[in-house]
């Protein structure tokens, strides 16, 4: 039988109802989602199954390179934060800026890290090879920038307002709009990949994505919150979202990443 988005709003009560009588008779704050979180049909595929691996760096400390992909030799170019002008037309959409710190538990700034993003574009689709949502590509916007944190541990992107996206968890399933970012410490294997949500998004409580995480407070840590001084006159809105990498103000970061 097909599920219905009724089928998963009872789902989404009765775990978020199991959460806060957890929380209620004791139990812990939870600030990540459970892997086994029913209402996202895949997330038990998307989860580490076998054990992490052993590496010994006191023997070779870039060992751990050879268990990781390469960046490739290109370096950050000045428009890699500026998704509006990475190709020879204007995209099409609302432009926005989003800015932001990245910090650690203690909100000291963690500066000189790569910071990546990928969005859908303004009509919700990826520009990506496996991408099947019957909506259009935009020939001038690719939907991927990068950027390294300054010495406050500040970032900056110029991009365009991403639009909702239908998947296929269950019957009329629609994706809020976000955008992901992927920061990266001193190796690959330090990746930690989370998602940035914008204020009042009427999916909120459809989508079982942003629902797994079923603490309020740590939900909210996922939406950006605007901020006028950061709009461009007569160019862009502006977003603020901090992300910090850990203790009980910690960022959601996506497992198996």
């Amino acid at each position: 039988m097909t599920l219905t988005q009724a089928d998963i709003d009872v789902e989404i009560a009765a775990t978020h109802a199991a959460y806060e009588k957890r929380v209620a008779d004791g139990g812990p704050v939870e600030h990540h989602p459970r892997r086994d979180y029913a209402p996202y049909r895949s997330s038990v595929l998307r989860h580490p199954k076998q054990p992490l691996v052993a590496i010994d760096t006191a023997k070779d400390p870039e060992l751990v390179e050879l268990y990781s992909p390469a960046f490739g030799e290109r370096d950050i170019t000045g428009i890699d934060n500026d998704l509006t002008r990475q190709h020879s037309g204007e995209p099409v959409g609302e432009r926005i800026t989003v800015s932001g710190r990245l910090l650690d538990r203690d909100g000291r700034p963690v500066r000189g890290q790569l910071i990546e993003i990928w969005q859908a574009n303004s009509a919700g689709r990826y520009a990506h090879q496996r991408e099947q949502h019957d909506a259009p590509l935009d020939p001038n916007f690719t939907g991927v920038g990068r950027t390294i944190t300054d010495a406050d541990g500040g970032y900056h992107f110029t991009t365009i307002q991403p639009g909702p996206y239908p998947w296929r968890n269950h019957l009329n399933a629609w994706r809020p709009a976000h955008i992901h970012f992927s920061m990266f410490g001193t190796a690959f294997t330090q990746r930690l990949v989370t998602q940035m949500y914008f204020p009042s998004d009427p999916l909120f409580p459809y989508d079982p994505i942003i629902q797994s995480v079923t603490d309020d407070a740590a939900r909210q840590r996922l939406v950006a919150t605007y901020d006028h001084g950061l709009s461009v006159p007569e160019f862009s809105m502006g977003y603020h979202w901090d992300i910090v990498l850990d203790g009980p103000s910690a960022t959601w970061i996506e497992e198996g990443r």
